[in-house]
């Protein structure tokens, strides 16, 4: 909103001060940084006051696990914090004509309003189990079904994936390497960079980026065979789908400790918000040999917003948590960062970059195969884990939950280091 305010004065030749720098990008991310800080320090506080007086708290299982009964009370559904903190900022300083904003807009929201289902049902179960004088007992049947939850994120993947297929605003440009200009003119872009005249041509099929090689990109139709080659968009939006639910639900098994998803995510934004950026400004692009994406740039506004939220949050989710997101926050935090990794053609380095959360999932898929293998075969189930996800194993071992959280806070740091400078490793 402000953003056209002071376009609107710009293009009426009305001066106002300041309102020059509403033009810069790098100003707007900074004040979308700024903003969803103060909201997210100043409506958290009165949020986590309103959870207590409504006695909306956290129910904690005995899993023998240190300082588990210590989170019992402890307000939930926070995660409206960080959803408000990236809404309002993005809703007041980003075009909001950019397709990619409203894509982000649309994700949150939407994963959102399930974690929101989810985590009401649940509190809806334990009110009515106290009326009737029956003992609540976390992990009964309340909550969404497993897949309606499930259900959600494929429509997300299914938006995410139809968008940038099919709409024309969300395609990338890639240097014309021939002589002169291309024989078919159609959705070529020439620009000037220094003393240099770049051709630039739109790029039809969807081309994302892979690490370690020659010419970093990759085009999902080389996985059909030619005859087949017409139906990429269907595999497309199946790897869409698939990375979505996998980092939305990774997100998810990862929120176990005081800090740890939310730090987590804040610095796995500010790896995406580089990769925008760069792909996003053309001579950036140019000097780095990467794919250039028209407007992605404004997602860094959005991206600004996220890193906030999330430090802000971080201020009430720290070691003892006064608040936690619950699924309303966790859910929305991992589709979000699917969808960014997926719109900046960066999702083959989610591995990386989301090296946490990857593990995490796949110490809960190694623990419950290998107890239901042992069980069939020797008639007993056996663990790999002491428990999982992973950094319950760890709290098993004796290790206190704050220095859990802060070493897998430096493991996604050198992770997100390295998945940056793999923009160069070829």
């Amino acid at each position: 909103m402000l953003y056209y305010l002071f376009e609107w004065f710009r293009q009426n030749s009305i001066k106002v001060p300041g309102s020059a720098l509403f033009q810069f990008i790098t100003f707007r991310v900074l004040l979308a940084v700024l903003f969803s800080l103060v909201i997210s320090m100043v409506f958290g506080k009165r949020l986590i006051q309103y959870l207590l007086q409504k006695q909306i708290g956290e129910t904690v299982r005995d899993l023998g696990l240190a300082g588990e009964q210590q989170k019992k009370g402890t307000p939930t559904m926070g995660g409206f914090i960080i959803i408000l903190a990236i809404l309002i900022p993005t809703l007041l300083l980003a075009d909001l004509h950019k397709a990619y904003i409203r894509l982000m807009l649309f994700s949150t929201i939407w994963l959102g309003i399930i974690g929101f289902i989810d985590d009401y049902l649940k509190l809806r179960a334990k009110r009515i189990a106290k009326q009737q004088g029956v003992a609540y007992k976390k992990g009964d049947k309340d909550g969404l079904a497993g897949w309606f939850k499930v259900l959600g994120q494929v429509v997300l993947g299914l938006v995410v994936g139809y968008t940038l297929y099919f709409n024309t605003n969300t395609r990338v440009w890639r240097e014309y390497v021939g002589v002169g200009l291309p024989a078919d003119t159609t959705g070529v872009k020439v620009v000037t960079l220094g003393k240099d005249k770049k051709v630039f041509v739109e790029a039809r099929e969807p081309i994302t980026t892979i690490p370690f090689v020659k010419n970093h990109e990759f085009n999902y139709s080389k996985l059909l065979p030619t005859a087949l080659r017409g139906l990429t968009w269907i595999l497309y939006i199946i790897i869409v789908i698939f990375i979505v639910t996998a980092v939305s639900n990774g997100a998810n098994l990862t929120d176990g400790l005081d800090g740890l998803a939310t730090g987590t995510s804040a610095l796995i934004g500010a790896c995406l918000g580089i990769f925008a950026y760069a792909s996003g400004n053309i001579r950036f692009a140019e000097y780095l040999n990467i794919m250039y994406i028209p407007n992605l740039g404004e997602l860094s506004i959005f991206i600004g917003a996220l890193i906030g939220a999330c430090v802000g949050f971080l201020w009430y989710n720290a070691y003892p948590a006064q608040v936690f997101m619950g699924d309303t926050g966790s859910l929305t935090l991992g589709g979000i960062i699917a969808a960014l990794a997926i719109i900046v053609r960066k999702e083959w380095l989610i591995p990386i970059f989301c090296s946490v959360f990857l593990v995490e999932s796949l110490s809960v898929v190694i623990q419950v195969s290998y107890f239901k293998y042992t069980k069939k075969k020797k008639g007993e189930g056996r663990r790999v884990f002491l428990m999982s996800p992973l950094h319950h194993h760890y709290q098993k071992l004796g290790y206190h939950e704050s220095k859990i959280v802060t070493r897998f806070w430096i493991i996604t740091i050198l992770c997100v280091a390295f998945a940056i400078a793999t923009l160069k490793i070829r």
